[in-house]
């Protein structure tokens, strides 16, 4: 199924996972949990009240190298919404991309999907757990605090 058939499916649309593709078009499902939706609001709001000059996106599809990703919540400059409005899935990760992952979830999975966020685009990735810690990675490595909202804080 192409993404715009899944996003449009109604037996798709309730479903209590998160969907991306794979390379192969393939649905991948990710269990949701209460926990990560409260994270990802948490995680948004944070960066609303930090970042200006752009928006807050909840669930960000992106088509990678690898199928449509879709990061948990993500912030995108004003240059990038008049550049991509409201194509979905994006053919250019925002500038940050958050990714909610509870214990559990595979270091490999987790180091893949930032490699495919950075590889597009991406300023900035944050992984953010279970306990509330924040790791952001760029192209150059870790970073200690963010350079694109420096004032976030969980």
């Amino acid at each position: 199924m192409t993404w715009r058939e899944i996003i449009r499916n109604p037996a798709l649309r309730n479903l209590p996972f998160k969907l991306e593709t794979n390379r192969f078009g393939q649905i991948v499902l990710s269990p949701a949990t209460n926990q990560q939706g409260a994270l990802r609001f948490k995680v948004a709001n944070e960066i609303r009240r930090c970042k200006r000059g752009g928006g807050v996106t909840l669930s960000c599809s992106v088509r990678t190298s690898d199928g449509v990703r879709v990061a948990d919540a993500a912030w995108v400059s004003r240059k990038f919404i008049a550049e991509f409005g409201g194509l979905t899935p994006y053919p250019k990760a925002p500038e940050i991309c958050v990714e909610i992952v509870l214990s559990g979830t595979s270091k490999q999975a987790i180091e893949h999907k930032l490699e495919l966020y950075l590889a597009k685009g991406a300023q900035e990735v944050w992984v953010v757990n279970d306990k509330e810690e924040v790791t952001i990675h760029t192209h150059a490595g870790k970073l200690k605090t963010s350079k694109l909202a420096p004032k976030f804080k969980l």
